[in-house]
């Protein structure tokens, strides 16, 4: 009966083992926040779906069966690094990340907002097409490489020229990093999520697929219906007001709240959204 009791100890959860327990629980609950609404959870429950057949098979004995799925498990490894590279890309950029910190950074300098929110609304009446990308923890280099240097003051004049139909970086997308003007007509990665809205164009595929790789607020202005929409952790909020979009640069942790009483942003999944 001792001996019994001797190997049931192992049963006995010790503080290493709730610790344990406790980073396992929130490493899983952060892998799922950063797959939901992607490819990746589609790929999440096959896998999970496999894994069931594979008990199964197990269970009843089932060799040829039990063989194929441990193949394709030995050489899913690599399988899984190559499919989920933006995935993995985007976890480890917010790796070490928090609500909590993010709440006490702000945007240096109320000018820097005052100059996009100018120039926004300048090219809204023009009907000039605009993506404006604001970087915040996450760096925006690499994506600042595929453009044009320029490392200017953030000003009004300077974005609305930019952004003149017919000049040379106006198809592209402006890095703003702190209070200057990083780069212009920089090349965005598009989004890998769905979109069913088929009102949504380049820019907003653009500044979504930032998004989602990256914790900056991106600023697209729509040259066909006039409106301002602002794209954060892989939602759009559509038709955003000054007031809204002055809200969003001092803060992006109020992104998720909901709209000023006044109605005029909308705020929208794009993968549901229906044209």
């Amino acid at each position: 009966m001792n001996r019994v009791l001797e190997q049931l100890q192992f049963l006995r959860p010790g503080w290493t083992d709730l610790v344990e327990i406790l980073i396992v629980a929130f490493l899983l609950y952060r892998a799922l926040l950063v797959i939901q609404r992607t490819r990746a959870m589609q790929i999440v429950l096959g896998v999970v779906l496999l894994a069931f057949m594979y008990g199964v098979a197990r269970l009843l004995d089932l060799i040829l069966v039990r063989t194929l799925l441990e193949a394709a498990f030995q050489y899913g490894a690599i399988a899984v690094l190559v499919v989920f590279q933006p995935e993995l890309r985007a976890a480890l950029a917010r790796l070490g990340q928090s609500r909590m910190m993010k709440a006490f950074q702000h945007l240096e300098g109320s000018r820097v907002a005052e100059e996009i929110i100018e120039a926004t609304e300048r090219l809204a009446r023009a009907r000039h097409g605009a993506i404006i990308a604001i970087e915040q923890d996450v760096g925006l280099g690499e994506y600042a490489e595929t453009g044009s240097s320029v490392e200017a003051p953030v000003s009004a004049e300077m974005l609305v020229t930019i952004f003149t139909p017919y000049s040379p970086l106006h198809d592209g997308a402006v890095l703003i990093a702190g209070d200057r003007i990083r780069s212009a007509g920089a090349i965005l990665p598009l989004t890998q999520s769905p979109i069913r809205d088929r009102s949504l164009g380049t820019r907003h595929r653009a500044a979504l697929g930032l998004s989602e790789e990256t914790d900056a607020v991106v600023i697209v202005v729509s040259e066909e219906t006039a409106q301002v929409a602002v794209a954060i952790g892989g939602s759009l909020e559509r038709a955003v007001n000054p007031e809204r979009l002055r809200a969003i640069i001092a803060g992006p942790q109020k992104s998720g709240e909901s709209a000023p009483s006044s109605g005029a942003s909308e705020s929208v999944n794009p993968a549901l959204s229906t044209s």
